[in-house]
């Protein structure tokens, strides 16, 4: 960029905006401008420069350009004899565009962030001049092309963004508080940024989830609760040898026990059957003479009615869909918790069932892996560190 103080001010702002043209991060991506050099040995006269928009605006008069370039101290661009073309420097041939050049380029530039979204390129350029030789302004800019209010800024070298980063004079521009990263630094803090919202999109989803799954099992809840009645029976008495499988043996061929809640070695606990358990209990005692033992213990049975009987039952159901979620999560339960199903196993059913499901209704469960979360919504990309976009004509810093 020329920062000759002889140049007047159209004079620096139309040899900043040719120089633009034809460096290192406008040529090559510029396919109407890389045609042109084509025709002449590079050459392009000043006549098809003043289509370019941006400089059409600046001036129309090519005395003007010439007067420009001819002050311009970068020695990026000579005129030709005549004064009607102009061309890149054949000493000044284009970088490779590799890995090592965009590694340069990225620690060369710095990101600005603050400004207000009507802000102008000329403002941006006005706030900038004296404060480093800048190579590029990128203004970043939406899908809608509409102004985000940060750019990049691309200096001539790494120390120059250095020296950049340690002004006092740029933390602030018209009243507004500016951010100023070194492109790393920026690139960091959007890793980091994207980390945190996934895993707080993760643990939304899991939220919404879990409450979802909530409201549905109290939904079902209340119909089950209103669907089971006269199905508890409630059993005491010495048990230190007594298994829920007992509890199945004594009621086999009588009545389909659904759930026991009851722990080895307990003094009490609770049956529930599919079906009437005044009926069950009736069967059993009669094929058992009249009084009815586990494994030859005393047992005193009782059948839960009411209020009482809606209130086991809650527990129980809720009992239930705990169990099927620790399924879902490939869990089996806590050891030595409150015996579930058959045999001692967690989670399992009755005799003849092989899932605990109360007739007529089915409560689903899903996984609550979290590799099933609804993924979190893609965010916009972010800019390449060199230059990418391919464009027919470009302006400074769009």
């Amino acid at each position: 960029m020329a920062e000759n103080q002889e140049m007047s001010p159209i004079e620096m702002k139309v040899a900043q905006q040719i120089e633009y043209y034809f460096g290192d991060h406008n040529l090559p991506r510029d396919k109407f401008l890389k045609e042109q050099l084509q025709l002449d040995d590079g050459w392009v006269p000043f006549e098809t420069m003043l289509k370019f928009n941006r400089l059409k605006s600046l001036t129309t008069e090519c005395s003007v350009i010439v007067a420009a370039l001819q002050k311009s101290k970068t020695g990026l661009l000579e005129i030709s004899e005549d004064e009607k073309k102009v061309r890149r420097a054949p000493n000044k041939p284009l970088p490779e565009l590799n890995d090592e050049y965009k590694d340069a380029v990225k620690h060369k530039s710095v990101y600005i962030k603050g400004f207000p979204l009507e802000t102008t390129l000329d403002e941006i350029q006005e706030w900038l001049n004296g404060k480093g030789t800048i190579e590029n302004i990128q203004m970043r800019r939406t899908l809608q092309r509409q102004f985000k209010g940060s750019v990049f800024i691309c200096f001539d070298t790494e120390e120059s963004s250095k020296q950049f980063l340690e002004r006092s004079d740029i933390k602030s521009f018209k009243d507004n508080e500016m951010l100023v990263l070194s492109r790393e630094d920026y690139h960091t803090k959007k890793a980091e940024e994207r980390k945190q919202f996934k895993a707080e999109t993760k643990a939304k989803n899991r939220q919404d989830k879990e409450q979802q799954q909530k409201r549905v099992e109290e939904k079902e809840m209340g119909m089950l609760l209103d669907e089971q009645t006269g199905c508890l029976l409630k059993f005491s008495g010495e048990l230190e040898d007594v298994s829920r499988e007992d509890f199945h043996d004594v009621f086999s061929g009588h009545g389909k026990i659904k759930w026991v809640d009851f722990t080895r070695g307990a003094k009490e606990g609770t049956l529930l059957f599919d079906g009437i358990a005044k009926e069950a209990f009736d069967k059993a005692t009669e094929a058992n003479g009249g009084e009815l033992k586990v494994k030859g213990n005393s047992v005193t049975w009782q059948l839960i009615e009411g209020d009482e009987e809606k209130e086991v039952l809650k527990k129980i159901i809720e009992a239930q869909q705990e169990s099927h979620r620790s399924k879902g999560r490939g869990g089996r339960g806590r050891p030595g918790g409150r015996g579930r199903g058959r045999g001692g196993r967690r989670g399992r059913g009755g005799r003849d069932s092989s899932g605990v499901h109360f007739k007529g209704i089915k409560t689903k469960f899903e996984s609550d892996d979290e590799d099933d979360a609804p993924k979190a919504p893609k965010r916009e990309l972010e800019e390449a560190d060199a230059p990418a976009a391919k464009v027919a004509k470009t302006e400074n810093g769009s």
